[in-house]
């Protein structure tokens, strides 16, 4: 795959930095571009958040869904409410705002959260929660179980598996299962990723440039990944009106995790960061708090 930045994209609104912190850098705003395992350039936000409680060890990582990326107006909204909690770091996806690559739409997105985690643990953060949302959901899934304490061959994924580590993991409106097709926005999203029309559309009016290549091999499964997260608490939060995915997504994942996972089923809520009020953002900041080690 190539790992070279195709396209323009839009310039971020905080001007990136020319280098990573080293050691344990001082909490203060930062943004740079990281460097994924593979090499590409990976745009990453820093805020040491606003809490006045306990929490100056804990860390949000915020994996956005597909089309997303860090400066859009639903991840920063997403941010602002966990800051009251604890630090967080947003980021673009690969193919994603100002990153570089193209989109593998949840492959390759591993390495661009890993590199993101280890950043977050380098400004001195003993404990990292990671919360996914959609495309996202299903990344922050398969990341825990490679890069995991039980996690097996996260070398394999590229990187330290204890640097990248994460100790709970938050998975919002995440598939169960690759190749779902069984609702309509789900058949567009099919066409938009696997036509070169849809990748036009993508990349013109979505600012979301995606690879042009088939998955080969098929990563691990949303499912098999919830499988292998434990002992890290896992929390699956899916709405009943969920657009893309019916409610036997969140129910196969919270069965695969088994007693280190916890289902939130939401009342009338859609899909993803859009549908993700305030009360509920607040009750995932208060059990990251509580289970985060």
């Amino acid at each position: 795959m190539s790992d070279r930045p195709t396209g323009h994209v839009a310039r971020p609104t905080l001007c990136p930095h020319s280098e990573t912190p080293r050691g344990t850098p001082g909490r203060t705003p930062s943004r740079t571009f990281l460097r994924a395992f593979d090499g590409v350039r990976i745009d990453a936000v820093y805020e040491p958040g606003v809490s006045g409680r306990d929490a100056s060890d804990l860390v949000f990582v915020v994996a956005h869904g597909f089309t997303g990326d860090a400066d859009r107006p639903h991840v920063r909204r997403i941010a602002a409410v966990l800051a009251r909690y604890g630090a967080v770091v947003t980021f673009s996806f690969r193919g994603h705002g100002a990153s570089g690559g193209r989109s593998t739409v949840g492959d390759r997105e591993v390495l661009d959260l890993a590199a993101a985690v280890t950043w977050a643990r380098g400004f001195g953060h003993t404990r990292v929660v990671t919360v996914g949302f959609s495309m996202g959901g299903s990344v922050v899934l398969r990341h825990a179980a490679l890069y995991g304490d039980q996690g097996g061959d996260s070398g394999g994924s590229g990187g330290d598996g204890g640097g990248a580590r994460t100790d709970a993991v938050v998975s919002v409106s995440s598939p169960a299962r690759w190749y779902y097709r069984g609702t309509a926005p789900m058949r567009r999203l099919h066409w938009l990723v696997m036509r070169p029309a849809g990748r036009l559309v993508g990349r013109y009016g979505m600012r979301t440039r995606i690879h042009h290549r088939d998955w080969d091999p098929v990563p691990l499964s949303p499912v098999e990944a919830a499988g292998r997260i434990a002992p890290t608490p896992l929390l699956v939060v899916h709405g009943d009106r969920d657009g893309y995915f019916p409610l036997d997504h969140p129910r196969m994942l919270a069965e695969a995790a088994g007693d280190h996972g916890e289902l939130w089923l939401e009342p009338g809520m859609g899909h993803a960061e859009h549908a993700s009020d305030e009360d509920l953002l607040r009750r995932i900041g208060d059990w990251a708090v509580s289970r985060a080690g």
